[in-house]
């Protein structure tokens, strides 16, 4: 079979002005086109490619997985990502796919980058020119990196001055992180300096502020900000954020002839700032930054650069030599419960959760009656191992099938438990394209709400009613179409098992269930109906 390939196409802010030429032929040879949906839809007009999967914000796994599927079995794929596909985008994910794989360059897959222009970049340029001098990035979101290595990052940038753009800055849930950088950052820099944000910049709704450090939270910062921090000689002129490289040090940037020709001003007398060229030190006594923290005002460079990375690593550096190594750490994510038709915990297994979560872990108890463990260890085994020799159910979490069931009353009406119990042991943790709930109530009452779930079985006059490709949420929220009325008790198993399968099969990554369902219109022999009844909603009368 021929081998196909993957392009990681980073195309900048979105408008066709400001993405390469290579970015564009590379959506054009595209079979496949794989990215987030509002990215999806900022280059649609660009591409012919037969198929064009878009998924949601936090799918980059299944995107990057999709993709690689796709190129193995002979097609090209670009994987897009807005800005750089190198800078907090696809590019490196791509590659643990592969590498998890055992791909390698010269037998593998054909992959190529292609870069793009970074938000730090475009931002920059609507600003003025901020990032003139020393520059670096640093992400808030805290979902990938924990929150302490990533204060620990701003306050090293802030001490060593840099110009800084952070990306990420604020979500709907994430608000938190632009405060404690703020609060971090005041620590080093005057309330005065400048700050500029930037929202979707080169689109529609571009939208740029001129602030600073001390008022940058009286403004709307999104996940569409980029928020730029200037540095101790940033300043602003004339609705411009500018950052001076130093030429003024050296030029008299005024006059058209400069009092200094170029081996001049190579001198020590008029570089006093300048490392010296033999000894390698700073000139004593120079002090080019003042930091609030630093207690003695006299210090060279290599003095300063050790001091920060003191803050970094919390320990004194005592050698000229000191690495930093940012350890890695694996978080076991697994759910579990007492099991599918019991909902009691026993004291045995919550003094068994405490001491597997300990300190650094943490817990959620979640509306399937589950709780989701997150704990960072080495010796995921172990764990599960502990899990289940105090009887719990336990099951992975993520993408997979999911047993949620009603109690039975108690288990009173424990008829249907088996079948239950069946689906569980079948299905239960299967892997899919998305997350599929199958909800089970033990009577005709259905008071567990089994028919708002993606698959909901009723046991009803001892069968089964089935209903599929409910939507729970949503201004479109609607119950799951009934589709078998009075099922034989053992031919639940194997219908149901049908129905994940022709789904799993031809499903297009992140897609749900009921979205698969009103695409293909058919599932099995089961014709799709749409359950939305459109309601005329009146406007509300006005009122003083």
């Amino acid at each position: 079979m021929q081998k196909g390939k993957i392009f990681v196409v980073g195309f900048g802010p979105g408008d066709y002005e400001h993405i390469t030429k290579r970015a564009v032929d590379a959506l054009k040879q595209s079979d496949f086109i794989i990215g987030y949906k509002t990215y999806v839809e900022l280059i649609e007009h660009l591409v012919t490619a037969k198929s064009i999967v878009s998924t949601g914000m936090t799918e980059e796994v299944s995107r990057a997985q999709e993709a690689v599927r796709q190129a193995e079995a002979g097609n090209i794929v670009s994987v897009i990502s807005s800005g750089d596909a190198g800078v907090y985008g696809m590019a490196g994910l791509v590659y643990e796919v592969l590498i998890e794989l055992g791909w390698t360059e010269k037998d593998g897959i054909a992959v190529e980058v292609v870069p793009g222009i970074s938000a730090i970049n475009s931002c920059a340029s609507l600003l003025g020119a901020p990032v003139m001098h020393d520059s670096c990035t640093i992400s808030l979101s805290d979902h990938l990196t924990p929150w302490k290595i990533i204060e620990k990052r701003i306050e090293a940038a802030a001490m060593a001055d840099f110009v800084i753009a952070f990306y990420n800055p604020k979500s709907g849930r994430r608000t938190r992180q632009i405060v404690e950088a703020q609060r971090i950052l005041l620590e080093y820099r005057s309330p005065a300096t400048p700050v500029g944000l930037v929202k979707s910049a080169y689109r529609e709704r571009q939208e740029i502020v001129m602030t600073t450090l001390a008022e940058m939270l009286n403004h709307d910062i999104g996940m569409l900000t980029t928020v730029v921090v200037g540095n101790s000689s940033t300043f602003f002129y004339d609705n411009k954020m500018i950052t001076p490289r130093g030429y003024q040090r050296k030029y008299t940037l005024g006059e058209e002839k400069q009092p200094l020709r170029p081996h001049q001003r190579l001198k020590k007398e008029a570089e006093p700032w300048a490392m010296d060229q033999e000894t390698g030190e700073a000139a004593s006594g120079y002090e080019q930054i003042s930091v609030q923290k630093i207690k003695k005002p006299k210090k060279s460079s290599l003095e300063m650069a050790s001091l920060a990375l003191s803050l970094v690593t919390k320990k004194p550096i005592t050698s000229s030599k000191t690495y930093i190594q940012q350890s890695i750490e694996s978080i076991f994510e697994v759910a579990v419960s007492p099991g599918v038709a019991n909902k009691f915990f026993t004291s045995e297994q919550m003094r068994t959760l405490a001491d597997i979560v300990g300190e650094n872990g943490t817990m959620e108890y979640t509306p399937e009656h589950q709780i989701h463990l997150k704990i960072p260890t080495d010796d995921p085994q172990a764990i599960v191992d502990a899990l289940r020799q105090v009887e719990f159910l336990v099951a992975p979490i993520g993408d997979v099938v999911n047993i949620k069931a009603c109690d039975f009353c108690y288990g009173e009406k424990a008829e249907s438990i088996p079948y239950a119990e069946q689906l569980q042991e079948q299905l239960g943790g299967l892997n899919l394209p998305k997350q599929l709930h199958i909800g089970f109530n033990g009577c005709g009452m259905a008071c567990y709400r089994a028919v708002f779930d993606d698959i909901g079985i009723v046991y009803r006059k001892s069968k089964f009613d089935i209903f599929l490709g409910a939507k729970p949420v949503g201004r479109t929220a609607h119950a799951a179409q009934p589709v078998v009325e009075g099922l034989e008790p053992e031919q639940l198993v194997s219908l149901i098992t049908e129905i994940i399968n022709e789904y799993k099969a031809n499903a297009h990554p992140n897609e749900r269930l009921f979205k698969y369902f009103k695409r293909v219109k058919k599932i099995l022999n089961f014709d799709y109906q749409d359950m939305m009844t459109k309601i005329k909603v009146e406007p509300a009368p006005c009122g003083d």
